[in-house]
């Protein structure tokens, strides 16, 4: 471990410190291999997401072990308020109605979580754009707790993980990425996302690594 990177966690690990954990966007549009044909995933992208799922669920039983603060946020598109920038941007048609492959459509099954439920009690955060902290209380919440850092688990790693990473970090939150819990739909994309966001925003780790300096955070 290099020097900087040492300053880095050692900070964060320091007495009184308080972490949190969120988990973005782990719902079956983006994670069900039932509603990932429209995205065109080889064999090693889909065996990425589903292993980054596989880790998020521990990753969460390891918060909760550790009373680290997981807050849940998700995409919930609704059909009464549509995203028309997005419209555009896929269709060329900013009044493009909802298709049949509009992910996370409230109240429907592509919006469930997978693999994956919000304890009772824990935060949840619904989100019409890619970070969770637009047009949301998520910073409210966050400030409210007194987090002082937060890890950033979910999907996919170039879009909605690094929107919200971006925007925590820009908040003034120090950010880790497990690079195990995050996947990204290619497997060239999941390695420049983030080279980008270790350029940029977020330390990378993994999340064994996270759950250890949970455990340090804790004592």
């Amino acid at each position: 471990m290099d020097d900087l990177r040492t300053r880095q966690l050692g900070q964060l690990s320091a007495p009184g410190r308080r972490p949190a954990l969120l988990v973005v966007d782990v719902q079956r549009s983006f994670g069900d291999p039932e509603f990932l044909g429209a995205y065109g995933l080889d064999e090693k992208a889909a065996a990425l997401v589903e292993a980054a799922v596989t880790t998020i669920v521990r990753l969460v039983d390891d918060a909760r072990e550790r009373n680290v603060p997981v807050v849940w946020i998700e995409l919930a598109s609704d059909p009464a308020n549509p995203w028309r920038a997005s419209s555009w941007f896929r269709s060329g048609d900013l009044d493009a109605p909802f298709g049949p492959d509009e992910p996370c459509v409230i109240g429907t099954p592509g919006a469930e979580w997978y693999r994956l439920t919000p304890a009772a009690g824990e935060q949840r955060v619904a989100k019409r754009g890619y970070s969770g902290f637009l047009g949301t209380d998520l910073e409210k919440c966050l400030r409210a707790r007194e987090i002082d850092w937060v890890a950033v688990a979910g999907l996919t790693t170039d879009c909605c993980v690094a929107a919200t990473a971006t925007d925590a970090f820009q908040l003034g939150w120090p950010v880790l990425v497990p690079s195990d819990a995050v996947a990204a739909y290619d497997t060239d994309l999941q390695e420049n996302a983030l080279a980008k966001l270790a350029l940029n925003v977020a330390v990378l780790s993994t999340a064994w690594e996270l759950a250890a300096m949970w455990t340090e955070v804790g004592r």
